[in-house]
């Protein structure tokens, strides 16, 4: 399965080097088919290759999806890496432990450390590899959901979107120097985008809550311009005030 998997993600490669970008996405996802989903590392690589071939198509809610969904393959592999290292420390810690309930000889007392295993270094280095291999995907799948989400548009994708760059500025090591470039530059102009984004569905959110409030106030004779919206300057909340009877006869 996993060879198979591999022959398709190789196919896919080069499609969308020929810029095949449909044809691409239909081979990257039959390589995931046969993936086995234990395989968090592989799923995510693939999930963000697909993202890749969606925002060549411009095709941003499906982009953001696949990028979504190469996020949480490395989240879960990251906790399943946490779990495991937890448990071989615990383990290690017991032996040493029980090693030192052992009656030794007084000179094994004054004995120099033990030589380390070389196999512990090289589980080590393994470790770091692992580490900046997910490091380096997690960054390609966030630029991608982030670009995704600003392209989408609308107050909770650009949200989203600036919450992506804000975890890319963190880890600036992942990071080439034009995609640093784009990082900052997004940093910049995002905030004011979200903030109108924000202003403009909340007046339309506020539109459309007075029109069904007009239509459930009109059998008693009243309407929304009854009542008055006033903000709490201590909590930020609203409260609702009454201004009287009816319309004016």
């Amino acid at each position: 399965m996993v060879s198979a998997s591999n022959a398709h993600k190789a196919e896919a490669n080069s499609l969308f080097t020929s810029e095949k970008y449909d044809a691409a996405i239909n081979k990257y996802n039959e390589a995931l088919a046969v993936c086995p989903i234990y395989l968090d590392y592989e799923m995510a690589v693939l999930h963000s290759n697909v993202a890749a071939c969606h925002l060549k198509l411009e095709e941003w809610k499906e982009a953001t999806a696949s990028a979504t969904s190469a996020l949480g393959s490395l989240d879960k592999l990251e906790r399943e890496i946490k779990e495991k290292d937890e448990t071989e420390k615990a383990k290690k810690q017991e032996e040493e432990d029980a090693v030192e309930l052992e009656i030794v000889s007084p000179g094994a007392k004054i004995a120099g450390p033990a030589i380390q295993d070389s196999t512990d270094n090289e589980a080590e280095i393994a470790r770091r590899k692992r580490a900046e291999d997910i490091a380096r995907i997690r960054a390609k799948a966030l630029m991608r959901r982030a670009r995704a989400r600003s392209e989408l548009g609308g107050w909770t994708n650009l949200e989203g979107a600036l919450g992506d760059y804000k975890k890319l500025a963190d880890m600036p090591t992942n990071l080439g120097a034009a995609d640093k470039k784009i990082v900052q530059a997004q940093l910049r102009t995002l905030p004011p985008r979200v903030k109108e984004a924000q202003e403009t569905e909340t007046a339309e959110m506020w539109g459309k809550l007075k029109d069904l409030g007009n239509g459930l106030l009109k059998p008693f004779g009243l309407s929304t311009d009854s009542f008055k919206m006033v903000q709490d300057e201590k909590t930020g909340g609203y409260s609702m005030n009454f201004n009287g009877g009816g319309p004016e006869k």
